[in-house]
C-alpha cells in the first residue's frame, strides 16, 4: 500500500473528535454572589461604581438579573446606571477571580490534558481520548458541570461537538447552566435556523453586508455558495464563512496555549492634569501586570502604553525589548519613558494603561532599575512581593515611592 493510501486509511479510521467548550456563567458576578449570598437575585454589575466620581469606565460582567435590563459587557458604566440605578455595582477583584479560575481549570485537567484556555472563564477541551474512562462527550460535560457546582458553587454552560466552532457556538445557546450537543454529521442542519451574527467573525460590518445580500440565517449563508461569498467578502473571509456555515472547522485544541498579551488600565474618575498622579497610577499598573506575568510564569518582550485624553482621543505607543521581562523594575522605566514621549502636558488625562505582548514561557533573569548587570536582589524582591500578595491579597504590599533618575542621583 502506498504512503498516501496508508495515510488516507489512518484518517478514515481515526475517531471523530469530541470537543467541549466550557463557559462559566456571568463568572465575575457569580463569584461575587457566591462570596456574598445577600446579593443573590439582585442585578450585579462588575465595573466602576457610578456613584464614585463621574462614574466612568465600562461594564466587565453583568449578572443575568442585570442583563434583563439590557446591561452587557463593555457598556459604559454611566449607561448601565441609567438603565438600572438600583443595581449593585462592584469593583472587579481580578486576583480572586484568577484563584477561582485556577480551581476550575484543575477540574478540567482531571478529564483531559488537552485543555486550551481562552480566558479566566472559558476553555476548549478535547476529550476524544477520555471516552473509555469517563464516557461520551455529554457524560463528561455533565461530570464537569457537577464538579464545578459541588466544589465551587458556580454554574457553567457546555457545548459538545466535533469541532471548536460548533462547540463554542453550542455553549452559548442555552445559558445559564446549559448543555447543548451538536450531533456529528448534522452540523449544517443544526446551524441552518441560527441567525447570521453567530458565525465566527461576523461582526457589525459583516452582518450589514449579509443584510444587503438578503441573508438572515446561517443556512442562507450556506446556500449562497462559496463564489458569492468570496465576491462579497474577499477570498479569505468568504471561504471561511462558507466553511463555517457548513459546520466545518479543522482547528485543533492547543494545550498550553500562551495568551497573546497581559495588560491593565484605569479610567480616572475625572480628567486629571497632575502628571505625578498619572505616573503613580502607571507605576501601580506596571506592578500588577508584572505580578500577573510571574504568576503565570510568562514574560513579555513588547511594552505598550495606552493613553486617552479628555475628549476621548486615544494614542498608543510601544517598544520591543531585546529580551522578555516580567518585573516592575524592568517594566516601569520603559512604560514611564513611553508616557513622557507621548504626553501633552497641556491636556488632561482620562485613561492610562500598560500591557506586555510577545509573551513566552519561563521567568527571565531580573535586571535592576538603575543597573545594567543582572542582580539577585531584584529576583528576591519580586519573590517576596509575590509571596506577600499570595498570602494577604493584592494590594497588601506596595513598593517604595516613585523616584525618577534625577531624584535618585540627588539622594
Amino acid at each position: 500500500m502506498s504512503a498516501s493510501k496508508t495515510s488516507d486509511a489512518e484518517a478514515a479510521s481515526a475517531p471523530t473528535p469530541t470537543i467541549l467548550h466550557v463557559d462559566m456563567d456571568a463568572f465575575f458576578a457569580a463569584v461575587e454572589v457566591r462570596e456574598d449570598p445577600s446579593l443573590r437575585g439582585q442585578p450585579v454589575v462588575i465595573g466602576a461604581d457610578p456613584r464614585e466620581g463621574s462614574g466612568r469606565g465600562v461594564v466587565s460582567t453583568a449578572s443575568y438579573e442585570a442583563r434583563a435590563f439590557g446591561i452587557g459587557s463593555a457598556m459604559p458604566i454611566s449607561e448601565a446606571y441609567r438603565r438600572c440605578p438600583e443595581a449593585v455595582f462592584l469593583k472587579p477583584r481580578i486576583s480572586l477571580y484568577a484563584e477561582v479560575s485556577d480551581h476550575i481549570f484543575d477540574i478540567f485537567r482531571r478529564y483531559t490534558d488537552l485543555v486550551e484556555p481562552l480566558s479566566l472563564d472559558e476553555a476548549f477541551l478535547d476529550v476524544t481520548g477520555s471516552h473509555a474512562l469517563f464516557g461520551d462527550g455529554p457524560q463528561i460535560a455533565e461530570m464537569i458541570k457537577r464538579e464545578i457546582s459541588e466544589r465551587e458553587s458556580l454554574t457553567a454552560s457546555v457545548g459538545v461537538a466535533a469541532s471548536k466552532f460548533m462547540a463554542k457556538l453550542a455553549s452559548d445557546l442555552d445559558k445559564p447552566d446549559g448543555l447543548v450537543l451538536v450531533p456529528t454529521g448534522r452540523e449544517r442542519e443544526f446551524l441552518a435556523p441560527l441567525e447570521v451574527h453567530r458565525l465566527w467573525g461576523a461582526g457589525i460590518k459583516a452582518q450589514e453586508r449579509f443584510r444587503r445580500l438578503g441573508v438572515r440565517t446561517i443556512g442562507e449563508v450556506a446556500d449562497l455558495g462559496v463564489d458569492r461569498l468570496v465576491s462579497a467578502f474577499g477570498d479569505s473571509m468568504g471561504r471561511r464563512f462558507h466553511e463555517l456555515a457548513l459546520g466545518r472547522d479543522t482547528r485543533t485544541v492547543a494545550p498550553g496555549r500562551i495568551r497573546k498579551s497581559l495588560g491593565r488600565e484605569v479610567t480616572f474618575s475625572e480628567d486629571i492634569r497632575d502628571r505625578e498622579a498619572v505616573e503613580q497610577t502607571l507605576f501601580r499598573l506596571c506592578d500588577r501586570v508584572a505580578r500577573g506575568l510571574r504568576k503565570r510564569e510568562l514574560a513579555g518582550a513588547t511594552v505598550a502604553l495606552k493613553l486617552r485624553w479628555e475628549g476621548f482621543e486615544t494614542v498608543t505607543r510601544q517598544k520591543t525589548l531585546d529580551r522578555p521581562v516580567n518585573t516592575t523594575e524592568r517594566l516601569w522605566p520603559i512604560a514611564r519613558g513611553l508616557f513622557r514621549k507621548a504626553d501633552r502636558p497641556q491636556r488632561r488625562v482620562r485613561l492610562i494603561g500598560v500591557s506586555l505582548s510577545g509573551l513566552s514561557r519561563g521567568v527571565t533573569s531580573q535586571l535592576g532599575l538603575f543597573e545594567a548587570e543582572e542582580t539577585p536582589v531584584d529576583s528576591r524582591v519580586a519573590e517576596a512581593v509575590d509571596s506577600l500578595a499570595e498570602r494577604f491579597g493584592e494590594g497588601s504590599v506596595t513598593r517604595a515611592a516613585l523616584l525618577d533618575d534625577k531624584r535618585r542621583v540627588e539622594q
